[in-house]
């Protein structure tokens, strides 16, 4: 059953599907040599605001700087609190921590790996500014209603870490349906190669709907200027080159298919994978799309790691997100030295993710579903 064929991510094979349309919008940049803040910047931002329907979005270098110029936006000081979950990548609180903030980790639910509006309440205090849920591995943190209307009771604000859901739907209480990262006051995504809507080398952006932020983001990520040589903040140099907008534009129409082909990838594994002892299949919130970033995996007889390889030894990738609570990493240790998250910690241990993208047949999956089986049998 050896294959050296499976990949976690088969961005070649996608971009073998869209290779004339992406080399002919990468030939017309080289031969109009705008390569910085060009057209091909601001049709892809345009098109990317009428997509997310949302008023502004502030291209940048890459999802990690959206975090922290969404950060600088906000007129923080030293020593505020900004509430995250532990259960994420590094640059989530990586920012947090360069700015000279607080991060306060915090546990996740153990079924849809994402923040709760309860957990988050038990974690405010009077330095609280900022809560940043992730919607990890594709869909949106379930109760955003309930975070958002926290946020106004307590006035801080909610910067949505959007690097893994791009393309799902959000369903409000009262009907209306929001895309991920525009129900937040700001929304950061990452086009990182391997994310649901990716480039060919780094890039990302924020969102708002709020002029005033809007304009601030712009400054920040423009050296703090507005007009040019007239600086009025301090900020930093982070734009996406035109090349990385003219391949994420040939991608944005095609956006929607992409999350289609993982839905439908995974809607293929809960079905071959949901009766089989010893796994848990991704739960899917009610209120939110499941766009399927990462397929995860719950391993519950505590051979995870055992599986990993074994699935290794059948030629199938499998990757772990993440093995170590952020609050146990050696960088984040002193901030608070005797916390314990009982789900991220249980999590750590457990989660496994098979691959999904948009290349993905039946012949492949039952591949990685038979060698799943067949490490139970």
């Amino acid at each position: 059953m050896f294959t050296k064929n499976i990949q976690m991510v088969d961005v070649r094979g996608q971009y073998l599907n869209i290779k004339e349309e992406i080399d002919k919008d990468i030939q017309e940049v080289i031969d109009s040599c705008a390569f910085i803040n060009g057209p091909k910047v601001k049709e892809f931002q345009a098109n990317l605001e009428a997509y997310l329907d949302v008023k502004h979005v502030i291209p940048c270098a890459n999802g990690t700087d959206a975090l922290q110029i969404a950060l600088m936006a906000l007129d923080l000081k030293s020593g505020d609190e900004v509430i995250v979950p532990a259960f994420t990548y590094v640059a989530t609180a990586e920012v947090i921590a360069l700015l000279g903030l607080t991060p306060v980790m915090v546990d996740v639910d153990l079924d849809s790996f994402n923040v709760t509006a309860d957990i988050i309440q038990s974690a405010l205090t009077e330095k609280t500014k900022v809560v940043v849920p992730v919607h990890l591995f594709g869909q949106v943190t379930g109760d955003m209603d309930e975070i958002m209307q926290l946020a106004k009771e307590h006035n801080f604000y909610v910067i949505e870490d959007n690097a893994q859901a791009i393309g799902a739907n959000y369903k409000h209480h009262n009907g209306n349906i929001s895309k991920s990262g525009t129900i937040g006051h700001i929304g950061s995504t990452s086009f990182y190669p391997s994310k649901n809507l990716g480039c060919y080398g780094d890039g990302g952006a924020l969102f708002t709907n709020d002029q005033a932020l809007a304009k601030m983001l712009r400054k920040i990520a423009n050296h703090g200027q507005a007009k040019k040589y007239h600086h009025d903040v301090i900020g930093c140099n982070s734009r996406l080159d035109a090349i990385q907008a003219a391949i994420l534009d040939v991608k944005l129409k095609r956006l929607d298919l992409y999350c289609d082909a993982r839905e439908t990838a995974a809607s293929y594994y809960d079905t071959q994978l949901k009766d089989i002892e010893g796994i848990n299949i991704p739960k899917r919130e009610s209120k939110s799309t499941h766009v399927f970033h990462q397929y995860t995996l719950r391993e519950t007889t505590g051979r995870r790691d055992e599986l990993k390889e074994y699935l290794k030894e059948k030629g199938v990738p499998s990757m772990v997100y993440y093995p170590v609570p952020l609050y146990e990493q050696e960088a984040f240790k002193h901030y608070d030295p005797n916390i314990q998250l009982k789900a991220t910690e249980k999590l750590c241990k457990e989660v496994i993710s098979l691959p999904i993208h948009t290349e993905m047949n039946r012949e492949i999956q039952d591949i990685i579903i038979e060698a799943v089986k067949s490490f139970y049998k």
